[in-house]
C-alpha cells in the first residue's frame, strides 16, 4: 500500500475512535554502495530502511506504535496500540504536536546522478585508478567507494499538518594510503558528485595530505597557538554540539543553560544552524515535528542568542521552538539536533592564518574523540597529527601527541579564522561546516 492510501485508513481509524489529537510520521531511507579494494570490487550493498509511527494524545498523554508494514490490517492495529499505549502511560510531562498551515522555504538541492549498479562499479574503479596515478607512493591499502542514498519524510496530523519532502545525494570517497619505503600514512576525502561525475579534487587533496604527512615527527611538549583545520575543528564542534541542545540543557548535561544573551566566546566567533546551507547534502524545509526551519545564530559576535528547541523543550524553556526537532529513525522519540552548524569564516586567509599564529602547531587530525572529551564539562584530551608552525608557515609533520583544553575556554581563545569553510559531514546525522581556527594557547603533549 502507498503511503498516501496508508495515511486515508489510518484517518479513518483515529476519526472511528474518536480521536482528536494524531500524528502519523513517514521516513524511508534507501542507500548502494560500492567499494573496490586492490583493483576489484570488495562489497556491494544495497539498503531499505524505513516505516511509520503513529502518536496520539489521549488525556494529555502521548501513545506511540509503530510499524514497517503499509497494509490496511497495519494501518487499523498502529491506531489501536497507539491508543492503548496512551492509556497506560504514568508520566504527566506536557506533550505536543506541530500546527498546520506555516509557510515552508523552498528547498532544491540538486539531484544526485541516476546511476545503475554497473556504473557505480566502474565509477569506483575509476577512482582507485586515479588514485594509484597520482602518485607512485601509493600503495596497495588504497580503497574507493561510492555511495548514492535518496531520504523520503512526509509528517500528517489532525491539526492541518501535511508535508513532505525528498532529497538525494552522490559521493565518492577516496582513501589512499601511501609509503616511502619507511612508514605509511593515509587519508580520506568525500566528494559529491554532481551530473559531470569529477572527483578529481577529492584525489589531488587525499594524496598531497597523505604523502605530507610522511616521515612525521612529534610536537614538543608546551602551550602554544594552534591552528585547527577545517576538518579538525569541525571534529571538534560535532563532539560538543550537544552542548547547544535545549534538550540538553534541561536534563543538567551543557553549561549553557539560562545562558543566553552572556557573552560565551570571542568577538570573532558566530556559529549558525542553517538547514539550507549551500553545500548541505540533505537540506530540509522541516522538522521532525512539521515546524519549518530557519537559519539562526547560536552565538553571534560571541553572544549565545539561543538554543536549539523542539515544541517540547522550548515550552518547558519558555520560548519557542527554533524548529529542530529530530527522530534518529521513523520509531524513534522525538529528539532535538541541528541541521548544518555553519562556524562563520573570518577574513584571513589560510596562509594569513598561519602568519598570525607565527610559531605553534598546526593540527588536522583528532583521534579518540568519545573516550577523551567530556561533551558536558567540555574537557577534551585528544590524539593529534598535523604539522609544525615555524615562521608563520607550516613545516614538519608531527604526529603522536595530545591536545588538551576545555572547549568552553576555546571558544573564548579563538583569535581568528580564515576566509574559507568547509563542510564535514556528508548526510550524517548532521553537518558542520568550519574554517580553519586559530585558538591562541593550549596544552600539547608531546616529546
Amino acid at each position: 500500500m502507498r503511503f498516501e492510501v496508508f495515511k486515508e485508513a489510518v484517518t479513518a481509524k483515529a476519526q472511528a475512535l474518536g480521536l482528536t489529537d494524531y500524528e502519523l510520521y513517514y521516513s524511508r531511507s534507501e542507500s548502494v554502495s560500492v567499494d573496490v579494494f586492490r583493483q576489484e570490487v570488495r562489497s556491494f550493498s544495497s539498503s531499505l530502511e524505513g516505516g511509520v509511527c503513529f502518536r496520539c494524545l489521549l488525556g494529555g498523554r502521548m501513545g506511540y506504535a509503530s510499524t514497517e508494514d503499509l497494509s490496511a490490517e497495519s494501518a487499523e492495529e498502529i491506531v489501536l496500540r497507539a491508543a492503548e499505549n496512551a492509556k497506560v502511560l504514568e508520566s504527566d510531562d506536557p506533550e505536543f504536536l506541530g500546527e498546520g498551515g506555516a509557510s515552508y522555504a523552498e528547498v532544491c538541492p540538486p539531484a544526485a546522478p541516476q546511476l545503475s549498479a554497473a556504473e557505480m562499479t566502474a565509477l569506483a574503479l575509476d577512482l582507485q585508478k586515479a588514485l594509484y596515478a597520482a602518485d607512485p607512493r601509493v600503495i596497495d591499502g588504497t580503497s574507493a567507494r561510492v555511495i548514492r542514498a535518496s531520504d523520503d519524510t512526509a509528517i500528517f496530523n489532525s491539526r492541518g499538518l501535511d508535508v513532505s519532502q525528498h532529497t538525494e545525494a552522490a559521493v565518492a570517497l577516496a582513501a589512499p594510503v601511501v609509503t616511502d619505503g619507511k612508514e605509511m600514512s593515509n587519508s580520506y576525502k568525500l566528494s559529491r558528485l554532481k551530473d559531470g561525475l569529477d572527483f578529481s579534487e577529492a584525489v589531488e587533496k587525499s594524496v598531497k595530505e597523505a604523502t605530507a604527512k610522511l616521515g612525521a615527527g612529534v610536537a614538543p611538549t608546551g602551550t602554544w597557538p594552534v591552528v585547527f583545520s577545517s576538518s579538525a575543528m569541525a571534529s571538534l564542534l560535532g563532539v560538543f554540539s550537544g552542548i547547544f541542545s535545549g534538550e540538553n540543557a534541561a536534563r543538567g548535561m551543557s553549561l549553557l543553560k539560562g545562558r543566553e544573551g552572556e557573552i560565551i566566546a570571542s568577538p570573532a566567533v558566530t556559529l549558525t544552524d542553517d538547514p539550507f546551507y549551500k553545500d548541505s547534502i540533505m537540506p530540509s524545509a522541516f522538522d521532525a515535528e512539521g515546524t519549518p526551519t530557519s537559519r539562526k545564530d547560536l552565538i553571534d559576535a560571541g553572544k549565545l542568542t539561543t538554543l536549539l528547541h523542539n515544541l517540547k523543550t522550548a515550552a518547558s524553556a519558555g520560548c519557542a521552538t527554533t524548529g529542530n526537532a529530530a527522530k534518529s529513525s521513523y520509531n524513534s522519540p522525538v529528539a532535538v539536533r541541528p541541521f548544518t552548524l555553519v562556524l562563520q569564516p573570518g577574513r584571513l586567509t589560510a596562509d594569513e592564518l598561519l602568519a598570525k599564529a607565527g610559531n605553534g602547531v598546526y593540527i588536522d587530525f583528532l583521534g579518540g574523540l568519545h573516550a577523551g572529551a567530556n561533551p558536558i564539562s567540555g574537557d577534551f584530551s585528544l590524539q593529534s597529527g598535523g604539522f609544525l608552525i615555524e615562521n608563520g608557515k607550516k613545516t614538519q609533520a608531527v604526529r603522536s601527541f595530545t591536545v588538551s583544553g576545555n572547549f568552553y575556554q576555546l571558544l573564548k581563545q579563538i583569535d581568528d579564522l580564515s576566509d574559507t569553510a568547509e563542510l564535514s559531514g556528508f548526510g550524517s546525522a548532521h553537518d558542520f561546516a568550519c574554517p580553519d581556527v586559530l585558538v591562541s594557547v593550549l596544552s600539547i603533549a608531546g616529546k
